[in-house]
């Protein structure tokens, strides 16, 4: 089955090629059919299985080659770095066309995407919020808008867009066609579809024989300890054949922490979490997936963004909340096919957690098993060379660039806090210091006596 066996037109297949796509997966064949008769679909898929180019290629044929001017199709997805993934996705489809694309999200300044807008944009990618923003300013009129696209709908619903969504379809006609795609599918997106659809048909891409976790990932499922934990994230760094690996952290605080300290150890990572600004976490990201950073540490806002067809390793640095969690990000590895390893760290203290999980999931790991950097069991379950250590032979990082690396308030105070640092390291080294024992009054100006 290729895509032109599908209906889709030979320029995005030739703009596809030059990409190495060649072959649709499952979702895309049964859906991009039906999607190019402008039946109402919804996508039900694990993530990475190629939903974007489901709904993506169907909606920029419908626009034709050289469309007028105007938005004529909206894709709502819930995160910013989603935005940016789907804009990429469709602009790699739409290379040969006179389609222009446009992404509307928050953490940048609307100048820039009102001068898209007013370009003429006929397609317009956006988180819910900045989109009624624009609307209610009259900046982005949704008037015309035939086709319409909700991506990772659960996670909107999560998010609690439910009510901004219902504001986006109103401004919409009743005659639009409507696509709805998401892993999950809870009772809310199914009320919504039924109530914005017309006559819409469900389509399940699953293999029957397939767990309800993906069958080409390995789960690997440790009781670690806080204080060995980035000693063992560093050997299973070293792991043979490890590509680029993602690490999820409970907290943005966690993030910025273990990515100086695998920059400290040696290794190349990035990091990308709600205290950075957009600028800089869209550097994070593409240095990530231009491989000049092969490690990414994220919290789960960049989850559902991270669609590089590479990762070889996600790792768990604390259990997720919930089954849902688990599965997105496990499934940031073993895309497009390929294999990949996932390794699930579970603290003492949420083991009752990692209990649901398992459990939800049908994964029968009950017990995680005890383990440490030396524990023997690490190296043979990742395939980590005997004898690695978690810290590689790095070279100093240039004081330059180190400064430049660090936010503007430890920049200023960096010099202090250095000296500070070093005055302990200093005492537990070299000549010991004579201990002195205040004696005397209250007034503190006592003699002072020298241990015996």
């Amino acid at each position: 089955m290729t895509f032109t066996d599908l209906g889709i037109e030979p320029d995005m297949v030739e703009a596809l090629a030059a990409k190495g796509i060649i072959e649709p997966f499952p979702i895309q064949e049964q859906t991009i059919p039906l999607a190019l008769g402008r039946q109402d679909i919804i996508g039900q898929a694990k993530t990475g299985t190629g939903k974007t180019f489901g709904f993506g290629l169907p909606l920029i044929q419908s626009l034709g080659l050289h469309p007028e001017p105007g938005v004529k199709a909206l894709v709502v997805v819930p995160t910013r770095e989603l935005c940016v993934q789907v804009t990429e996705d469709l602009d790699t489809a739409a290379s040969n066309r006179d389609v222009k694309i446009v992404s509307i999200y928050g953490g940048k300044s609307y100048e820039g995407q009102i001068e898209q807008l007013k370009a003429g944009a006929q397609i317009v990618v956006g988180t819910p919020g900045r989109l009624l923003d624009l609307a209610s300013q009259r900046l982005l009129s949704l008037a015309n808008v035939e086709v319409m696209v909700l991506d990772e709908a659960d996670k909107m619903l999560d998010l609690g867009f439910l009510s901004d969504i219902e504001k986006l379809f109103s401004q919409t006609k009743p005659t639009r066609h409507t696509m709805l795609f998401s892993a999950t599918m809870p009772g809310p997106i199914v009320a919504l579809a039924r109530r914005f659809m017309t006559k819409p048909i469900h389509i399940r891409a699953t293999d029957p024989n397939e767990g309800l976790t993906q069958a080409n990932i390995k789960h690997v499922v440790y009781r670690a300890h806080a204080l060995d934990k980035d000693e063992v994230i560093g050997r299973i760094l070293q792991a043979e054949g490890r590509g680029k690996t993602v690490v999820f952290t409970r907290t943005k605080r966690a993030a910025a922490k273990l990515v100086e300290e695998l920059n400290d150890r040696g290794y190349n990572a990035a990091a990308v979490h709600g205290d950075l600004n957009q600028e800089q976490r869209e550097r994070a990201m593409a240095a990530f997936k231009a491989g000049k950073k092969d490690i990414l540490i994220a919290t789960d806002v960049a989850a559902r963004g991270i669609d590089v067809n590479d990762v070889t390793h996600v790792i768990n640095h604390t259990v997720p909340d919930d089954h849902d969690t688990y599965l997105h990000r496990a499934g940031r590895t073993g895309r497009a096919g390929k294999t990949g390893i996932a390794v699930t760290f579970v603290d003492w203290a949420d083991m009752h957690k990692w209990a649901l999980i398992n459990r939800a999931l049908e994964m029968e790991q009950p017990e995680p098993v005890e383990t440490y950097s030396s524990s023997p069991h690490l190296y043979e379950d990742l395939d980590i060379p005997v004898g690695s250590k978690g810290r590689l032979k790095s070279t100093p990082i240039p004081r330059v660039e180190r400064e430049a690396s660090r936010p503007p308030r430890e920049r200023s105070s960096g010099s202090s806090r250095s000296s500070a640092q070093a005055e302990p390291r200093a005492e537990g080294s070299g000549t010991p210091r004579r201990r002195r024992r205040r004696t005397g009054g209250s007034s503190g100006t006592g003699a002072t006596t020298s241990p015996s």
